[in-house]
């Protein structure tokens, strides 16, 4: 598609023009959606419960009953148990358990995937894909955690010196709705291989795929307790921290929530792990194969409907390619397929929650007041929350599409003069978690690498997570790692011993 030329596939979005006609979900029925931003915070905080919504029919598909406090610090004495025994086990006993979590998830992999589709609206072929990668990564910590803790012995003037990495106790795992297996597995799994146990509170739209989180567990023979999943609000689980109910935390989300976790965790000096926001460049230069380029770009940025901390979310291109990028990534943006995400072939889904549709407006109309050019692919499906990918061309610096995260299909194509340009551009942000750059030229591609701030860089390839491999960002994407024996070794009390003559 020529960038120029809008077509009847694609419609633009000119300046003034009224958004996308949204409709209410389930909770706006019932008044919620009405209330001023302070006033659903506090409306949320003073719930009793919490439903599970399908973004695609927007029906309340179950209501659960939040914890008492009660009932949470009960649960608290009994983690705090079941870890006193948990530790005791050798490593090699606790890699026969996460063997068979690999198993059960197999086993149940299509439930699984059909929870998450139905709870936060990913597509059932990456809901699938996400039960098998949560497996691959049980495989892998099976096969290599008592490598990874097996103690180390140093070479000192002492007759011995070792060091041991032992487990910390109660963590409190605080994830996100957007990969809501994967997300709580990377962590979870490595901390209990380290001999930890793990409170588990989810994000508030998945209640149901965080129980049956749980459940898996459970199938698979570990001992009760040892991964708990808890319904409680955000601020009941600040309180754990706040009264030393746990002894350390991970928290996946956004960049706000990791301020105010790092708060918490800070003033009780707790031992913690963050993962937040990103937004990857995604850096075209002039010698790249620009098809493949384009091609892979598009589906980088649309990857869970584009709700992913590490999907490419700014595509810098030499100006020499660009309109060649354009053509592709258009084109390939226009076979993408959107529509009921139980269907097989769905590409893209509706977004998690009304909150994302709203943001998502709010962004792109901003891009389009100051000037940038939008093509927006067509909105098919007649029910659900969707927003249709949308490319923007020209953005500016000031624009929250590149100021900002953006949690969803919107691609803006920053044009550049040159490598240097690239770079600069690249990490002119907040945000370090992941970048891509390709060229045909290897060895240009990791010397371009070498100087951009990211956690991972990719070389003609699209960011991804591997269990074998550490991932993490710095600035405000995050602190400390997770995976490879990086992550095993975050949550451990890493000890020296010296044994003199």
């Amino acid at each position: 598609m020529a960038v120029k030329k809008a077509k009847s596939q694609t419609r633009r979005i000119k300046k003034g023009a009224a958004r996308p006609k949204q409709r209410r979900t389930a909770s706006s029925k019932q008044g919620v959606k009405k209330m001023k931003v302070s006033s659903l915070k506090s409306y949320k905080e003073k719930a009793t419960t919490i439903q599970s919504i399908n973004p695609y029919t927007e029906e309340v598909m179950q209501e659960f009953t939040l914890m008492t406090r009660a009932e949470l610090d009960e649960q608290i004495e009994r983690s705090r148990a079941a870890f006193k025994r948990w530790r005791d086990i050798e490593v090699s006993e606790r890699t026969v358990f996460i063997k068979k979590l690999a198993d059960q998830l197999r086993t149940e992999k299509r439930r699984y995937a059909e929870l998450i589709t139905r709870e936060m609206g990913k597509p059932i072929k990456e809901s699938l894909a996400e039960i098998e990668k949560c497996a691959v990564l049980a495989d892998y910590y099976a096969e290599n955690a008592e490598r990874f803790l097996k103690p180390e012995e140093i070479k000192t003037e002492a007759k011995k010196s070792y060091v041991v990495f032992q487990p910390l106790g109660l963590v409190l795992a605080i994830m996100p709705w957007n990969f809501p297996f994967w997300q709580a597995l990377r962590f979870g799994i490595p901390a209990i291989a380290a001999g930890n146990v793990v409170i588990l509170k989810h994000a508030s739209n998945v209640p149901q795929t965080a129980l049956a989180i749980e459940d898996a567990f459970l199938k698979a023979g570990f001992p009760r307790d040892i991964l708990k999943t808890v319904l409680v609000n955000y601020t009941e689980a600040l309180r754990l921290i706040d009264e030393d109910k746990v002894d350390a935390v991970s928290l996946t989300g956004s960049n706000k929530a990791g301020e105010e976790v790092g708060e918490h965790a800070g003033k009780k000096i707790k031992k913690l792990v963050l993962e937040l926001g990103g937004s990857d460049a995604f850096i075209v230069l002039d010698d790249a194969d620009i098809e493949k380029a384009g091609r892979v770009a598009a589906n980088a940025r649309m990857i869970n409907t584009g709700q992913s901390c590490i999907a490419a979310k700014r595509f810098i291109v030499m100006e020499s390619v660009a309109e060649e990028f354009k053509k592709y990534f258009s084109a390939r943006l226009k076979e993408l397929k959107i529509g009921d995400p139980m269907d097989e072939t769905t590409d893209i889904g509706p977004v998690a929650k009304r909150e994302i549709l709203d943001s998502l407006n709010d962004q792109l109309q901003d891009a389009v007041s100051k000037g940038a050019e939008c093509v927006q692919m067509p909105q098919q499906p007649q029910k659900g929350l969707f927003f249709p990918p949308c490319a923007v061309y020209n953005p500016t610096p000031d624009m929250k599409i590149v100021r900002e995260e953006v949690f969803g299909p919107i691609a803006p194509v920053i044009t550049v003069k040159d490598e240097k340009e690239a770079i600069r551009v690249a990490n002119d942000t907040e945000y370090c978690l992941g970048a891509a750059v390709w060229s045909r030229d290897t060895d240009r591609a990791e010397r371009v690498a070498d100087r951009l701030e990211a956690g991972a860089v990719a070389i003609n390839d699209m960011v991804k997570s591997d269990p074998r491999l550490p991932f993490g960002g710095c600035k405000k994407s995050g602190v400390g790692r997770e995976l490879s024996y990086f992550g095993l070794r975050e949550f451990v009390n890493v000890k020296s011993v010296v044994v003199r003559e």
